[in-house]
């Protein structure tokens, strides 16, 4: 039995894959684009999960544990992009005039969502949006459920402020 070789990205057939990126891609985009800000990095991060996941003999138990298997690479890889020594180097003006995050969020609730503060954005997306309860959402985001619960409770009242008391 042979270790870690290249012929195993032959392993999960074309089909596989482009069935897991139609059903994922833009879900992931937006999840590192609200880590990024911008489109160059989030599509960057975007693509190293997919090779990622053919590199990888990976098996799914199900849907949801593709889905929370792809979320979890994609948060980590944000995070590692955004802690390397680099990024501390660089200014925020090399931002100034990149494309604006407007153009895919569907309405002003999502909007409103991305914009909230980091350690709130990705546990309330993953609750609203992706359907996950918050003992999923402590697996994912390795964070207790107690915190889960918590950031979505501030993160409720910020949005109310935001959104106005639309029920």
């Amino acid at each position: 039995m042979a270790g870690s070789t290249p012929e195993q990205s032959k392993d999960m057939p074309e089909h596989r894959f482009a069935d897991i990126y139609e059903r994922h891609a833009s879900m992931l985009y937006r999840v590192c684009f609200s880590y990024m800000k911008n489109a160059a990095d989030t599509e960057d991060i975007v693509s190293d999960v997919f090779v990622k996941l053919i590199s990888r003999d990976v098996r799914f138990q199900s849907s949801e544990h593709e889905k929370a298997w792809l979320l979890r690479i994609a948060i980590n890889l944000c995070k590692d992009t955004l802690k390397h020594w680099w990024r501390r180097r660089e200014s925020i003006d090399d931002y100034y005039g990149l494309e604006s995050k407007e153009h895919f969020y569907e309405d002003d609730a999502l909007r409103a969502v991305m914009e909230l503060p980091e350690r709130l954005k990705a546990a309330t997306y993953l609750y609203y949006y992706e359907g996950y309860n918050t003992a999923e959402i402590s697996n994912i985001l390795r964070k207790p459920q107690s915190t889960i619960l918590y950031h979505l409770h501030i993160a409720r009242k910020l949005l109310k402020e935001v959104l106005g008391n639309e029920e």
